[in-house]
């Protein structure tokens, strides 16, 4: 009986068993690799030729976003699906016009993550029933005044914040303290006028700090 190949990529060890544990139950479909960054997925891939690419937008080295695009160049009859904690229209347009062909949020069900791989591997797209509607929206670029420049050390805590990572973490991963990255955080949020990590997310997509 045909087998479905799967890789999936995320740098979180927990993540990538738990997915493993969800697909074995269907004999069909078969995990075969495994990767902890967008670098070492694109390498993966080029080496399996997965029919379907399951792939953590926050990866280190290459984004979820980045990955896809450089797989689907190489192997444009792998299905991409993308996981995330996001909840950006901004994004999800972008994956879309990325060629991704399914999102699934990493709150959602295990059905959920199921129903999406059955509908890739049957020729359809996935996304979230409740963010379809904002699909049919034009992608609009940021219309704000232009903010004064980043720093660089305020450009990488952005890019951090965006790929989902608190501020705690942030504090380890730059070798600074916590304090250090919440006073960044609040000047970042006054100088591009957001209110929000989620509208950084938008911010740091449409200004190119991040590619999405």
């Amino acid at each position: 009986m045909y087998s479905v190949r799967v890789l999936v990529a995320d740098d979180h060890d927990v993540l990538r068993r738990g997915v493993r544990a969800i697909l074995k139950d269907n004999t069909n479909w078969k995990v075969v690799a495994e990767a902890r960054d967008g670098r070492e997925a694109i390498e993966k891939a080029n080496e399996f030729k997965p029919d379907v690419a399951i792939l953590d937008f926050s990866m280190p080295k290459r984004n979820g976003l980045e990955a896809a695009r450089e797989i689907l160049r190489n192997l444009p009859q792998t299905k991409i699906l993308i996981l995330t904690i996001h909840d950006s229209d901004v994004l999800i347009q972008e994956m879309r016009q990325a060629g991704v062909h399914g999102y699934v949020r990493k709150h959602d069900s295990d059905r959920d993550l199921i129903s999406a791989i059955q509908a890739l591997v049957s020729n359809k797209t996935f996304y979230p029933p409740a963010m379809t509607p904002n699909m049919q929206r034009p992608l609009q670029r940021d219309r704000r005044k232009p903010q004064p420049g980043l720093t660089t050390r305020q450009n990488e805590i952005v890019k951090l914040l965006a790929q989902g990572f608190h501020s705690g973490k942030i504090a380890e991963m730059l070798g600074i303290s916590k304090k250090t990255v919440e006073t960044h955080r609040q000047n970042i949020l006054s100088r591009t006028n957001c209110h929000s990590t989620a509208d950084l997310v938008r911010y740091a997509i449409r200004n190119g700090i991040i590619e999405a």
